[in-house]
């Protein structure tokens, strides 16, 4: 399954760097094209999957949230532009040693995306969730969409690394207003997000499970849950052994 997704996947992320390169003569486009690209990278696919399910989850049952999906990409947009900014200041010196830390990073995704899995599945029952997708707290679900969208961002893959550090951070100092070049980039990576909740919204179906039966939203937060579980056990064995 997982080999047929990157074949897909592979294709996806080659087509739109092409397209990405044709609009390299403008900068705002590029960024966003280049953040587009890192979103569909294989290595990216099981924190795109797990944000899509638990958002999706979260407005089939209780309906779109859209300040948890919006603080989840002011996360993401937060995290690239700090590193940009620390990119920008430092010089390249520091963007040589930066890549010592963000193996570190990654590792946690593995074992956050087990614990939400486990939460969702109501095995185990925190006081505060972070990660859930809940909207019972509005503290809990904005800061945990943001907190999300920050860590995912910073939870870089080789092919991620590249497109940012490699790509976007010498494009962007060779221009004058570069430093807003990675807050597109982050808008960029949210896409897949922004299209898939958009569409539940379109076609009326937010918060439609739990309309219907609470019996139905169960089985589907059971599902996602066991998806977020199976990644998170996934992820931990691709990224710790």
């Amino acid at each position: 399954m997982f080999s047929t997704i990157n074949q897909i996947s592979n294709q996806l992320m080659s087509q739109t760097m092409d397209i990405a390169n044709a609009a390299r003569s403008i900068p705002a486009i590029f960024a966003f094209l280049l953040g587009i690209v890192g979103t569909l990278a294989p290595c990216q696919l099981t924190g795109n999957i797990s944000a899509i399910t638990l958002y999706s989850n979260s407005s089939l049952q209780k309906g779109v949230s859209w300040k948890n999906i919006i603080s989840f990409t002011i996360g993401k947009v937060l995290a690239f532009m700090l590193l940009g900014g620390i990119v920008w200041i430092a010089g390249r010196e520091l963007q040589d040693e930066l890549p010592t830390y963000f193996p570190w990073i990654r590792k946690t995704i593995g074992p956050l995306l087990i614990l939400t899995g486990l939460v969702l599945l109501g095995i185990w029952k925190p006081k505060f969730i972070l990660f859930s997708g809940n909207n019972s707290t509005k503290a809990s679900g904005i800061w945990g969409s943001f907190s999300m969208g920050f860590l995912f961002s910073l939870a870089f893959c080789p092919t991620m690394f590249f497109l940012f550090f490699g790509s976007l951070i010498p494009y962007s100092l060779s221009i004058s207003y570069g430093y807003i070049l990675p807050s597109l980039f982050a808008l960029g990576t949210a896409v897949p997000v922004f299209v898939l909740i958009g569409i539940i919204s379109y076609l009326g179906f937010s918060g439609s499970l739990m309309k219907k039966s609470r019996k139905v939203g169960k089985y589907f937060q059971i599902a996602a849950g066991t998806t977020l579980l199976l990644i998170g056990i996934y992820d931990s064995i691709l990224y710790w052994y």
